[in-house]
């Protein structure tokens, strides 16, 4: 246990790979928030469980909260076939840790990649949530956004300093939190860096996760057909302001199909929130209080 705050597991799945994930145990001992569902936190495409810690121990003062790294990412294992970063692979973890921890049904909030990796959970496996929150992503995507990730994601270049690692960082993202604080932009810097070994600090996944992105010969999964499927599930989507992958357009297409989705727009923020912000907060507080 790192300080008492969460518990590090770990998960074996076929062939070995080792994957691993943060346990946030209820802090609140009264009998009547024993019933309240976990919540799953599923990070983006290049990000690990670190990007949760904040939110993770906020809401642990009522609910049991699992924040794992998807393979390739974090403390998991990287997996020595690259073709095995897709969502189906992905959406089978998250159901193995759900069957190791003898979760029966969880509420998922999910960042980019971890948002759909809950929308196809959901409409592979309806009785294992009991809401979705979607973190600035939908069964579309505008070019810009992804032209821009499928061009960076495995580029990143090894440092010798983390002052090197920040002022990349800083590069990297200003677009997606221009108010950030110095001291934010350092704290940013450490979830997604790490020091691998004495003066050699990297992006803390697998670089071989840019080649499955820009691999084309995967059949292309049914969004949209995904997204429809959770008709009458709990659905909220926060997408950041100034959002280059989530635009408007796609928004209310989404909130069309699926009358019963909310959806909070997060100020000064592109892709993607962090779920730091007040708004966000106040959002996912009150949507989970709601689901």
């Amino acid at each position: 246990m790192s300080e008492s705050r969460w518990d590090e597991l770990s998960l074996q799945r076929p062939g070995g790979l080792r994957l691993h994930a943060r346990h946030y145990r209820r802090r609140a001992a009264a009998d009547v928030l024993a019933d309240r569902v976990p919540v799953v936190c599923i990070p983006g495409l290049t990000r690990n469980c670190r990007d949760f810690e904040s939110l993770a121990l906020h809401l642990s003062t009522t609910r049991d909260v699992l924040t794992p790294d998807l393979r390739g990412r974090g403390r998991s294992d990287h997996d020595p076939d690259w073709r095995n970063y897709r969502l189906d692979v992905y959406v089978a973890d998250i159901l193995a840790w759900f069957d190791s921890l003898e979760l029966s049904r969880v509420t998922i909030i999910g960042t980019s990649l971890g948002g759909l990796v809950g929308m196809f959970l959901g409409a592979a496996h309806r009785d294992r949530l009991a809401g979705l929150v979607m973190n600035d992503i939908g069964p579309e995507f505008s070019p810009v956004g992804m032209m821009r990730i499928a061009s960076s994601v495995g580029t990143a270049a090894v440092v010798s300093r983390w002052e090197q690692a920040e002022a990349d960082t800083r590069t990297g993202y200003a677009h997606v939190m221009p108010d950030f604080t110095a001291e934010q932009w350092r704290a940013f810097t450490r979830q997604i860096y790490h020091e691998e070994a004495p003066g050699r600090i990297v992006r803390d996944m697998d670089p071989l996760l840019g080649t499955a992105l820009r691999d084309t010969s995967m059949p292309v999964p049914d969004f949209w057909g995904a997204f429809a499927a959770l008709d009458g599930l709990p659905l909220l989507v926060l997408r950041g302001e100034l959002s280059d992958l989530l635009d408007e357009v796609t928004l209310a297409r989404m909130q069309a199909t699926l009358p019963n989705l909310q959806s909070v727009t997060i100020p000064r923020r592109g892709h993607t929130p962090t779920l730091d912000e007040l708004e966000s907060r106040r959002a996912i507080d009150d949507f989970l209080t709601r689901c």
